[in-house]
């Protein structure tokens, strides 16, 4: 095991800046998840650190070692890739002894870690077939187990279950969770989807236009995102956005007029300044049952657009404005329209007119100009409450 530390490193390629001035501690036996959008630099911080990439600037070290300029042969580390690139011609037995026999490792320890790599991955049986035998998750698990013979320090794994199926990928999310816990090492696993790294890391790092956004314990990414980008990228479907301004009850958007109550002093905003409200699809509820809620918000008006069943919830799409243009292309998404998430009993129907409140313990603020956020949970708190104004969380209460 050792840890990987990333120190203000830059890589340029001619006018592209790939990672801008990215810092990382990383720690032994620890699982982190680079996460985010395509082309956001998430392969390329990988890349470095496995030293198939120089950076431009900035240093990297693996445990106490500076290999910022050694090759990664020297580093200590086993890659696994999305493409699983084995050996056609050589049984399983072959492939993962493959970069030992090179080494001109003895013939017993071979058998020793081959023997071993292939009870962890669960290969026993099969180490006599050829790749074309086997499924694309055992061929996966033979990349592994390559990867796990090197007894390396640190495992790095580039989008590994990207080119398996659905119930595939989350068969073998299992297995690695499983297989850190064995071999208690570092591992380093870069992904777009969201659900791998919610499911699998001890800790998420958001990555967007090459900067570091958050990283933070995955429920941290999801219930305090640090701006505006960690919160409408780590959830699925999305966090709500509502664009509009503090005024002297609170916040209020003339996109669907939404109002949110607090006192803005308590939040740290001042009358007239931009902001932004987030609110996730499971903390909208139909106005009926606001009772159940400690702190409802002011009923929002809105018509039922599109009803989509996903068997323990149900997806209702609302419009609150008619009259809005909804840019797809922009974060704000939500202008003039809220996700809800709904029994699967309910019997709310399309296009229908009904109201609708947020659970303002859950409302995110965040200031439109820098999309920082401001305060996780709005809640009524007194200037003799004693802390940082508006920071107490929903689950503080």
């Amino acid at each position: 095991m050792a840890s990987v530390t990333l120190r203000d490193v830059v890589k340029r390629y001619d006018d592209v800046t790939a990672v801008d001035n990215m810092n990382l501690d990383i720690e032994d036996g620890e699982f982190v998840c680079l996460v985010g959008p395509s082309g956001c630099g998430k392969s390329t911080t990988m890349e470095t650190i496995a030293g198939l990439t120089i950076p431009t600037e900035g240093t990297v070290h693996i445990g106490d070692r500076d290999v910022t300029n050694l090759p990664p042969k020297d580093r200590g580390i086993s890659m696994v890739f999305q493409n699983i690139a084995l050996f056609p011609h050589m049984d399983v037995y072959d492939n993962i002894s493959f970069g030992l026999r090179l080494r001109s490792t003895p013939k017993e320890e071979i058998d020793r870690r081959v023997e071993r790599a292939s009870d962890i991955v669960q290969l026993e049986g099969m180490l006599d077939r050829m790749p074309d035998e086997m499924s694309g998750g055992q061929r996966q698990r033979v990349a592994i187990a390559r990867a796990i013979v090197r007894e390396p320090e640190v495992f790095l794994m580039d989008e590994p279950l990207a080119n398996l199926d659905a119930k595939l990928r989350v068969h073998m999310r299992t297995e690695l969770q499983r297989l850190h816990k064995e071999l208690d090492t570092t591992i380093i696993y870069v992904t777009h989807d969201q659900a791998e790294a919610m499911t699998m890391s001890d800790r998420i790092a958001v990555i967007d236009s090459g900067e570091l956004q958050q990283i933070d314990p995955p429920l941290t990414c999801y219930n305090e995102p640090a701006n505006l980008f960690v919160a409408g990228f780590i959830g699925s479907p999305a966090m709500n956005f509502v664009v509009g301004e503090a005024v002297a009850e609170g916040f209020h958007s003339d996109v669907g007029e939404i109002d949110i109550e607090f006192d803005p002093a308590n939040v740290g905003v001042g009358v007239g300044d931009r902001l932004t409200a987030g609110i996730r699809p499971e903390d909208v509820y139909p106005a009926e049952n606001a009772e159940n809620l400690a702190d409802p918000s002011k009923p929002i008006r809105a018509r039922t657009d599109v009803l989509e069943p996903m068997g323990d919830e149900i997806f209702i799409y609302l419009v609150t404005d008619e009259d809005a243009e909804v840019d797809l292309e922009e974060l704000d998404t939500s202008g003039g329209q809220l996700l809800m998430s709904v029994d699967p009993d309910s019997e709310i129907e399309e296009d229908q007119e009904m109201e609708v409140v947020l659970d303002r313990s859950k409302v995110h603020l965040f200031d439109s100009d820098t999309e920082e956020a401001l305060v996780h949970g709005i809640v009524d708190v007194g200037p003799d409450a004693g802390g940082p104004a508006g920071q107490e969380a929903a689950g503080d209460d």
